[in-house]
């Protein structure tokens, strides 16, 4: 890792998969949520920050942002008070709710989920190339029974890895974890107001040195992304919800990790016009095909999409489902 990303001059995809990428016949089709929450004020506040909401300053116009992502412009935005989870949902918060209302996620109904290359057997990984990997980002391969409790396939479970964050969850599915808990997701200017902890227009949580004094800050790719590990890398996947230092505000992880569904439709323009819909408290448009994501991955590397900063967004159908995507629950005050 170094302090100083790579910028190609074009634009990047991301290291998050599709299911309208779906390779050959395991395109996802199917009926999926596609309301968001907007108030929510009765689940259980343990585990969450109290936000005062405000006004504070949202967006980016560095050399490092992805213009075609709509990271600008660098905007004045007000938001509502909020509570907010502190850590992402974990495997066993996701597992109390599907034990309480037998919910099938998307990647069980589909029977498959998306799953980074290296999570594969190699014997398996090389059987699987191909006719079930993504056209251009090929290190994604569509592994059959791939889900929330069996993240890399069958023969995998989360027996050890309670404490990390719930991934191969949909928007859809963590729409509905949110209804039972009594929360709702995040919007996008919610989501960037409480990453950035009370700090203005810094690339990352803790300021904007990537690893000060050497020190590991965040989750991602560590290596030559998407072959190769470091030998010395910390993490080869999600590591615990808590892990490394919160930010000003008690987050933990919300630079690297995994992907956070915010309640947005994507778009990379909606904002741009400055009016009351897009400076205050801001819900994103009306209408869309991809719901916003948020804070990068554990895939995430300076080399290839570099969204892991404070002010970078993403997007994905509400269907989709990974290794490398999961969620937050904000609630009302």
């Amino acid at each position: 890792m170094t302090d100083t990303p790579a910028h190609p001059t074009a634009p990047k995809g991301c290291c998050t998969p599709n299911a309208a990428r779906a390779p050959g016949d395991v395109a996802r089709t199917g009926d999926a949520v596609t309301i968001a929450i907007t108030h929510a004020d009765t689940g259980d506040t343990a585990g969450m920050a109290r936000l005062d909401g405000g006004a504070f300053v949202m967006g980016t116009d560095s050399d490092e942002a992805w213009a075609a992502d709509g990271e600008g412009p660098v905007r004045e935005v007000t938001v509502r008070p909020i509570w907010i989870d502190a850590c992402c949902v974990t495997n066993a918060q996701y597992a109390a709710f599907v034990e309480a209302t037998g919910y099938v996620t998307d990647a069980e109904r589909y029977e498959w989920s998306y799953v980074f290359h290296l999570h594969v057997p190699k014997r398996y990984r090389e059987r699987l190339r191909g006719e079930r990997s993504v056209v251009g980002a090929e290190w994604w391969l569509a592994v059959p029974g791939a889900c929330w409790r069996r993240p890399e396939g069958e023969r995998s479970d989360v027996k050890d890895r309670g404490d990390h964050p719930v991934a191969h969850v949909s928007w859809a599915d963590a729409q509905a974890y949110c209804r039972w808990a009594g929360k709702r997701l995040p919007t996008e200017a919610e989501w960037e107001y409480a990453a950035r902890g009370g700090r203005e227009q810094t690339i990352y949580p803790w300021g904007d040195n990537l690893t000060p004094r050497g020190r590991r800050m965040c989750n991602i790719f560590e290596g030559r992304f998407p072959n190769d590990y470091d030998a010395t890398a910390a993490h080869r996947g999600t590591c615990p919800a808590d892990a490394y230092s919160p930010n000003g505000f008690g987050l933990h992880n919300v630079s690297g990790n995994v992907w956070e569904w915010c309640a947005d439709w994507f778009s990379p323009t909606w904002h741009v016009e400055a009016s009351d819909a897009t400076r205050h408290e801001p819900r994103g448009p009306s209408t869309g095909e991809r719901r916003s994501q948020r804070g990068g991955s554990f895939l995430c590397h300076r080399s290839y999409c570099n969204r892991y900063r404070l002010a970078a967004r993403y997007h994905n159908t509400p269907d989709t489902s990974g290794s490398n995507a999961g969620f937050r629950c904000v609630r009302d005050v």
